[in-house]
């Protein structure tokens, strides 16, 4: 499994809408500024985390995005699932899999298992608040410098 751009800037903006957050409104292109991504690109992005209900948008001068929900509501997972579809490793993980007449004599498949396991715990159990925490952090760690 590898994450796509698209997977790894949607988190980025998330990230960037909870460190963000004043309440107000945040346009695509002040995020596309700080992240060093093409707006283009990001409006692709927003449009896919909109339609989901991840975030809300407003247009207009004071228009732009923000989230949904309390940062703490979000895990990387869902941001993950939402934007690259299934995390399994291998097809026969998949919920829409059809089952695989394998898995009775497969010595593969527990290792599959296992993996995908592995990586639904860690995924799962971070929140965009985590990653927001950690970003203010790091940020003000190099200002004091």
């Amino acid at each position: 499994m590898k994450i796509s751009s698209k997977g790894r800037y949607a988190l980025r903006l998330m990230i960037d809408l909870a460190v963000n957050n004043t309440g107000e409104y945040i346009t695509i292109k002040s995020i596309a500024k700080r992240q060093e991504i093409s707006e283009k690109y990001l409006e692709q992005i927003i449009s896919l985390l909109s339609r989901a209900g991840f975030v809300k948008s407003t247009r207009g001068s004071q228009g732009g995005y923000k989230l949904s929900r309390d940062p703490k509501e979000y895990s990387v997972g869902g941001i993950l699932r939402l934007t690259e579809g299934s995390l399994a490793p291998v097809q026969c993980l998949e919920e829409e899999s059809d089952d695989c007449d394998r898995i009775r004599t497969c010595v593969t498949y527990e290792v599959w298992e296992k993996l995908y396991d592995a990586i639904l715990e860690i995924v799962d159990n971070i929140t965009l608040y985590d990653l927001a925490e950690k970003q203010v952090e790091m940020i003000s760690n190099n200002y004091q410098i």
